[in-house]
């Protein structure tokens, strides 16, 4: 009788633990829409406004720096299919569920920012090698004002999306953020264009061009090989990796941890120990041993999607210790 109320409170837990995460993915699929929503109509904005400053003002840099913006709207409809398919529950074909695919999202975020970053650097390239700067034409004012504009708006919106990639553990709301950050760094070589222009130094706006596609270059390759990390099964940090031993070593009935091994996958995390206990014990207490430490693990961590404990006899291994 006793026994089976203590089932009977396990699966209670299990199953408040499960709603839980499952409200918890709900509202990170919320925010990233809500983020998204907002990013598109920003970008929209501020493709159209950089646009017609770039024709009136008669700057070359602003018009790229507009198309650039909008190729921000499409990067975000990417960002959206990738956080909705993710978000997907695991059916029979996907028994692990689909969070990887966000990481596919965010190597094709990263592809397209490579792409802008070296379009960003040719261009410049070819003007400076060409030699023929007297005939570049002297943006206006307009065009100054539309860049100094945007590099507020794209900064305070890679700080905004940064904010709530860190908040719901999103890959491709990650790279999204700086998708809007390499706008900025556009936006600061089209001023820097502008006013050398304006100052009697055309050329300096393409040797800003040239100096930001290698910033965007390096962003793109760290959301790539962050993507990659995370699909080929990465272990977790080392930090995350000692917690998880100090959490398990508190648990009643723990003697020690024989073996840990973590695995990123996609946002989420999953865990697979071996722990120590006490071998006169009887297979339904070191079964209640491994629920509490199973327990533990998931309340502390959301990110993790699963925790497999394994108990072995005491002394059969040998220990890892907590750090």
């Amino acid at each position: 009788m006793i026994r089976q109320e203590l089932v009977l409170e396990v699966s209670k837990e299990e199953l408040e633990m499960s709603e839980e995460r499952h409200r918890m993915d709900e509202q990170n699929q919320k925010t990233a829409m809500r983020v998204s929503a907002v990013s598109i109509v920003v970008n929209l904005l501020l493709s159209v406004g950089k646009l017609l400053a770039g024709i009136v003002g008669r700057s070359g840099a602003m018009v790229s720096d507009a198309v650039h913006s909008a190729s921000d709207v499409f990067s975000t409809f990417i960002v959206i299919i990738g956080v909705r398919i993710s978000a997907k529950k695991s059916d029979s074909h996907h028994p692990y569920g689909h969070e990887r695919l966000e990481c596919v999202a965010s190597i094709i975020l990263a592809t397209i920012l490579l792409a802008t970053g070296v379009g960003i650097g040719l261009g410049g390239l070819k003007t400076v090698l060409s030699g023929d700067y007297e005939n570049l034409a002297v943006p206006g004012i307009l065009a100054l004002g539309a860049a100094v504009v945007s590099i507020g708006v794209k900064e305070w919106m890679y700080w905004y999306t940064r904010a709530a990639a860190k908040k719901i553990n999103s890959g491709a709301m990650m790279a999204d953020a700086w998708h809007h950050r390499s706008d900025s760094l556009s936006s600061i070589g089209a001023l820097a264009g502008i006013l050398g222009s304006r100052m009697g130094y055309p050329v300096l706006d393409s040797w800003a061009s040239i100096v930001i596609s290698v910033f965007i270059a390096k962003a793109a390759y760290d959301i790539f090989m962050d993507a990659i990390n995370k699909m080929v099964d990465r272990a977790c940090d080392a930090e995350t990796e000692a917690a998880i031993r100090r959490i398990v070593c508190s648990q009643n009935g723990v003697l020690g941890i024989d073996s840990l091994m973590t695995r990123l996958f996609g946002a989420k995390m999953y865990v697979d120990m071996e722990i120590a206990a006490d071998g006169d014990k009887t297979l339904y207490e070191t079964h209640e041993i491994a629920e509490c430490v199973h327990d533990a693990i998931e309340k502390q961590f959301p990110e993790v999607k699963h925790c497999m404990v394994h108990v072995n006899p005491a002394g059969t291994r040998e220990k890892v210790k907590p750090q």
